[in-house]
């Protein structure tokens, strides 16, 4: 019945046939003003990034084909582009270029992140032989950088469940792990069709557990502000395993009995949150009901909780990935008040939208001084929003 339509028609068919049986709007539905806003603001945002391609098809491919995969996975979920376009063409192009012979897709340096991003972009243009097996390589050589049993750390200690390293992956093949490399790991593997029931995301989970501020957290609870958030990492470098780290600005808070414990924040939390959803854990388990008890005690869009506007524009991205795995648009706060966070998050994004399409952030930290990199967390943030 809905063959040869478009993917615009075929939606607005769904929401019809719905409506006609009785069931009301589905979880995803936006009101037409805000679906309007978000995509005047997205094919602005395209226009913008089609000016800033470089012949070889990349976007600022300082560190690697990141940016490229990031830019490529946000245009491919637009319903205006397809994988035709001469855009989408040239960036796939050189994504696959950039593919080694362990598999991996970098150039020198980051290899797990960059890997994991262009897996996200990849995963859009699945059923295609050629990038299938591009995939299966890419899938493997993360799955391979993950701290997993039998690995030696920095120490020369052998890895093993409950060491602080398990199950974690940092930025490249033998740094040390954080939660922002894992959550890209685990986005990464997901957008390309990756089965939960691999062993990768169970392995994943038992990392990011241990940095959260929750009861269930039995290792280092007593060390993170009680509330459901996140820290950053584990270990502050190779030299100091086990020494948890925050980068929120103050790192400490301390609590009513006197006690400093590291502070958890905005980006970290929903990347935990995320992380969480993508591998399938049940929503009752208390790590999410924690998680989003955070969420909902510190909800803000006009900064990353805890870090102000540094780390902003990935932030964006990740409250847009994991709010949109959590299902529901209205969620209920802390204080009583019901917000609707894609309505939310479009006004916020439309508002930063710069004459040109560009976003840019001042607090030029982790490389958000870089406009194609704002506009690509931008663009894929929009495209949770308007599912």
């Amino acid at each position: 019945m809905l063959m040869g339509m478009n993917r615009r028609v075929q939606l607005i068919l769904i929401l019809a046939m719905t409506v006609m049986m009785g069931v009301g709007s589905p979880a995803y539905a936006i009101d037409e003003a805000h679906r309007k806003l978000g995509e005047a603001t997205v094919k602005k945002t395209i226009a913008y990034l089609k000016q800033t391609q470089n012949p070889d098809g990349s976007w600022s491919p300082k560190m690697g084909p990141a940016v490229t995969g990031l830019i490529v996975t946000g245009m491919l979920k637009d319903m205006g582009v397809d994988k035709t376009d001469p855009v989408i063409v040239k960036g796939v192009k050189y994504i696959l270029s950039r593919q080694r012979k362990d598999g991996g897709i970098y150039d020198s340096i980051l290899a797990n992140y960059n890997t994991s991003i262009c897996l996200m972009a990849l995963g859009q243009l699945r059923g295609d032989k050629k990038i299938d097996q591009a995939i299966k390589r890419a899938q493997t050589f993360v799955k391979n950088l993950q701290w997993s049993n039998g690995m030696k750390d920095a120490d020369g200690k052998t890895i093993a469940k409950g060491h602080p390293w398990f199950g974690g992956a940092g930025y490249g093949n033998k740094g040390r792990p954080d939660l922002s490399n894992t959550a890209m790991m685990i986005a990464g593997l997901k957008d390309s069709g990756l089965d939960t029931d691999d062993p990768a995301y169970k392995k994943a989970l038992a990392f990011i557990t241990q940095l959260q501020g929750t009861e269930a957290n039995k290792k280092n609870s007593g060390a993170i502000e009680k509330g459901g958030g996140f820290i950053y990492a584990s270990s502050t470098n190779k030299k100091n395993i086990g020494k948890l780290q925050s980068y929120a600005v103050p790192d400490r808070v301390t609590d009513a009995s006197g006690r400093s414990r590291l502070r958890a924040y905005g980006s970290m939390t929903y990347a935990g949150f995320m992380s969480y959803l993508y591998a399938d854990l049940d929503k009752k388990d208390k790590r999410v009901r924690d998680a989003f008890g955070w969420i909902t005690s510190n909800y803000d869009l006009s900064e990353n909780p805890g870090t102000g506007m540094q780390g902003y524009y990935y932030y964006l991205h990740m409250f847009s990935r994991a709010m949109s795995a959590w299902g529901a648009n209205e969620i209920k706060l802390a204080n009583g008040k019901k917000v609707d966070w894609k309505n939310d998050l479009i006004k916020t994004i439309a508002k930063l939208q710069r004459k040109d399409g560009s976003f840019l952030n001042s607090k030029d930290r982790w490389s958000e001084g870089d406009p194609n990199l704002c506009a690509g967390y931008c663009l894929l943030a929009l495209q949770h929003a308007l599912r």
